[in-house]
């Protein structure tokens, strides 16, 4: 029977240009279509799962027996044939495997000679049978029948060779199978989100949705991607942010707000960064910036806890980072004045700004604010040294126009960024609500958005209409979901994200 099942692969014809293990393959397919079997099958009578069995019998000795008999399902990721016994290791897709053993006198001649011949590493296989424990002490279905749940057309990676970053981000399917790293982070990050969304919850927050599709951008300075509508005939922009929209809802009395959303911003892309990303942003009536900095601790060491059963976590290359306790607040003037050993205020000359940013190598353009050129010194100068997560705190006036004057400090404002690991996970603000105020730094990002800053937000009437009705006094947070995961697992964005923007093949 064997001999004529590979006779007829061998006479199977497929006109395809395609790699000779894709056509041996397909070839497969093929053979069980021609003899009335299903590659693909629409249901199964699956009973059981492989994580189940596990949980149930992981406990047996060797060769022992249990009487019971199930239907399971899982992808073929390791296959030993013998004359009358073939082995297989069955996964399922969380990463729990179980081995399968169809033998000659079980299932008999022409079953088993189909298993050596159509069934290939990566198929996915349906098997019925007992569950014993192996000579070996291996869990096991002692297989009476089997047949294809999915047959793969493509082989999977050799096993020992690993893949290399660009096609573990392209092929994410594949790295979701071949690499456990993969299936964890997977699952981490569905933990962190649910834990921030709980913890939001018990802080009596209210989730709620903001348009993605905007007239016009804002809510940060950000270049947009812009798309058009046909049914209105005008150009839309995706969301850079939802801040604008969450607002507006704490305006109309809605006092606590969150978002988990995505937003969109047509910027570079490297190790923190992603062109489509996740955001929280969350809005607090009648709180301040210090009061959404203890908040946002508050968040990170609950997510913390959830992921890790501790606020110490363990980073992928193994190393330890302490989340706990309360954490320092620097001055961001204050700290750059003694990096340099040089006084910079906010009223530090434009002239002695561009002077430091030629002496440290940091390019700039002729369109950037005094402000812009006081953060670029910091992110030289300071960001660098820091140990642990640290909240910046009083940023100047002119790069943050959604944002209220320090209470008593002239030339700065109410915001802080928080940096662990070294990048910017959080930012939150005592928030802009006088509308004269507002309308003015508006004005002012249109003026600079008209000298060519496409970053500058333009003017947004209705929101000034908004804040015109009485915006109560607020807090308000924004925090890079993907980033929070960078902080708790110590990957790179793209690993965090898990179907992160890759350019097509063709642009490779």
């Amino acid at each position: 029977m064997c001999d004529v099942l590979l006779i007829a692969l061998a006479t199977v014809s497929d006109e395809l240009d395609l790699p000779e293990q894709v056509q041996i393959r397909r070839d497969k397919r093929q053979v069980l279509l021609d003899r009335g079997l299903q590659a693909y099958p629409v249901s199964l009578p699956i009973t059981s799962s492989i994580t189940k069995l596990r949980e149930q019998y992981g406990h047996l000795e060797a060769e022992a027996s249990t009487g019971v008999t199930v239907g399971i399902a899982g992808r073929v990721i390791f296959s030993r044939n013998t004359g009358k016994l073939a082995f297989a290791t069955i996964a399922a897709g969380s990463g729990e495997t179980i081995q399968a053993m169809v033998s000659l006198g079980q299932v008999g001649e022409e079953s088993l000679a189909d298993w050596k011949a159509l069934v290939d590493l990566g198929d996915q296989i349906f098997v019925q049978g007992e569950v014993i424990s192996s000579k070996r002490g291996e869990l096991s279905v002692y297989v009476d029948s089997w047949s294809m749940a999915a047959k793969s057309l493509r082989p999977l990676p050799v096993a020992h060779k690993e893949m290399n970053e660009e096609s573990r981000v392209r092929q994410r399917y594949v790295d979701l199978i071949m690499r456990p790293e993969a299936q964890v982070m997977a699952r981490t990050r569905v933990k962190a989100v649910s834990a921030l969304r709980t913890s939001l919850s018990n802080r009596e927050y209210l989730e709620i949705e903001t348009p993605m599709l905007q007239t016009q951008p804002g809510g940060a300075t950000a270049r947009p991607f812009i798309t058009h509508s046909n049914a209105f005939g005008i150009d839309l922009y995706l969301r850079i942010a939802p801040e604008l929209f969450l607002k507006r809802a704490v305006v109309g009395g809605l006092d606590r707000v969150f978002e988990i959303n995505r937003n969109f911003r047509n910027e570079g892309a490297d190790s923190s960064h992603s062109p489509e990303f996740a955001m929280l942003e969350f809005y607090q009536a009648f709180a301040d910036y210090q009061d959404m900095a203890t908040i946002t601790r508050e968040l990170i060491q609950e997510a913390a806890q959830a992921v890790a059963g501790s606020l110490t976590v363990t980073h992928f290359d193994g190393s330890e980072h302490d989340l706990s306790g309360v954490w320092p607040q620097i001055d961001l003037y204050d700290s750059l004045s003694a990096a340099i050993d040089q006084d910079v205020t906010p009223e530090t000359s434009r002239e002695l700004l561009e002077t430091l940013c030629v002496a440290a190598d940091i390019k700039f353009a002729p369109t950037w604010v005094n402000g812009k050129l006081v953060e670029e010194l910091f992110e030289h100068y300071v960001i660098p040294t820091f140990s642990g997560p640290t909240f910046v705190m009083h940023f100047p006036v002119d790069t943050s126009p959604l944002t209220r004057d320090h209470r008593s400090r002239p030339g700065v404002v109410e915001k802080w960024d928080l940096y662990i690991d070294g990048f910017e996970l959080a930012t939150g603000y005592s928030e802009l609500v006088d509308p004269v105020i507002q309308r003015e730094r508006l004005v002012e990002q249109a003026s600079l958005g008209a000298q060519g800053d496409k970053e500058a937000m333009p003017l947004d009437e209705d929101f000034l209409r908004a804040l015109e009705h009485g915006m109560p006094p607020s807090g308000g947070v924004g925090m890079g979901v993907d980033r929070l995961l960078m902080a708790l697992t110590g990957q790179g964005i793209r690993e965090t994200i898990l179907f992160p923007l890759v350019k097509p093949e063709r642009d490779q």
